[in-house]
């Protein structure tokens, strides 16, 4: 009798241990995708803002001064925490820079509160060169030396439901 009580017992601790464990990677397999929805580098891929497609953004960057160089445009949530936070962008494509006008495809994960922001790398070297570079963000907000190129959240922040918005963000240098 007291062989099967402690036999019984251990069954009951090892159903327990492994609910545990059961419950620590359901768990983890929640947190993977919340954190995997960051750094997603893409293509344009423009079929994916077709008609009858989204969510997405079909930006028209606008005064684009030169060829050279590239154009990085990365989606953002319109949050305070998250807008141009080092790491926090959601999609990002890198484009060889195109003179006047350039127009691609910016899919979000899910309809929500976004801000987009462009830059024009013209040398290609990878750095922000302040007299070369040039720059531009969703709802065209102005850039002066006392916002350093950063506005904020709020006047970046746009809608997205299912569907694709059409956007115009015009390009501006120094």
């Amino acid at each position: 009798m007291l062989f099967r009580n402690r036999l019984a017992s251990s069954a009951t601790a090892t159903t327990r241990a492994g609910g545990w464990i059961a419950c620590a990677f359901a768990v983890l397999a929640l947190a993977v995708p919340a954190q995997a929805q960051y750094n997603q580098r893409i293509g344009n891929d423009m079929a994916k803002c077709a008609a009858g497609a989204g969510p997405a953004v079909r930006v028209t960057i606008n005064d684009i001064k030169s060829s050279s160089g590239n154009i990085r445009v990365q989606l953002y949530r319109a949050t305070k925490a998250d807008w141009l936070a080092s790491g926090r962008w959601l999609n990002r494509m890198e484009l060889p820079a195109r003179a006047g006008s350039m127009t691609v495809c910016v899919p979000a994960p899910g309809p929500g509160t976004y801000g987009i922001a462009v830059r024009h790398d013209a040398n290609g070297n990878g750095k922000t060169d302040l007299t070369k570079d040039g720059g531009g963000m969703s709802n065209n907000p102005s850039i002066n030396i006392f916002n350093l190129g950063k506005p904020s959240h709020t006047r970046v922040a746009f809608e997205l439901g299912d569907t694709v918005k059409p956007m115009t963000i015009r390009m501006r240098y120094m």
